[in-house]
C-alpha cells in the first residue's frame, strides 16, 4: 500500500551531507556535475537519490547509468557511456550546494 511505501522511505531516509573541503572535487550525491562532451557539448547534472530524479529538471538518480559511471571520479576524470552509442564524458566541475 502507500502507506507502507511512505513508512519504507521514511525508515530509508538519508541526509545528503556537503563533504569537507578536500572531498568536494570528487562526485556523490548532492553534486552539480558540468561534464563537457567530446564534441564540445556541455551537460549539466544534479546527482540525487532514486526519488528525487527528474532528468528534465536535470536531476539523475545515482542508480542511473550515468548516475553510476559519475559516482566517486573526480573534475578532470574523463568516463564512457556506452548507451546505446559510446559517449566519453569530462568532468568540468562539481559544486555542492546547500538546498
Amino acid at each position: 500500500t502507500r502507506m507502507t511505501e511512505i513508512e519504507h522511505i521514511l525508515k530509508n531516509i538519508e541526509l545528503i551531507k556537503i563533504p569537507p573541503k578536500r572531498k568536494r572535487n570528487i562526485v556523490n550525491l548532492g553534486a552539480t556535475v558540468t561534464l563537457q562532451e567530446s564534441n564540445g557539448k556541455i551537460n549539466e547534472f544534479m546527482i540525487v537519490g532514486t526519488l528525487e530524479a527528474n532528468p528534465g529538471e536535470g536531476k539523475i538518480s545515482s542508480e542511473s547509468p550515468i548516475g553510476k559511471v559519475l559516482l566517486g571520479h573526480k573534475i578532470g576524470d574523463k568516463v564512457t557511456m556506452a548507451s546505446p552509442v559510446k559517449v566519453i564524458y569530462k568532468i568540468k566541475k562539481v559544486v555542492y550546494r546547500l538546498s
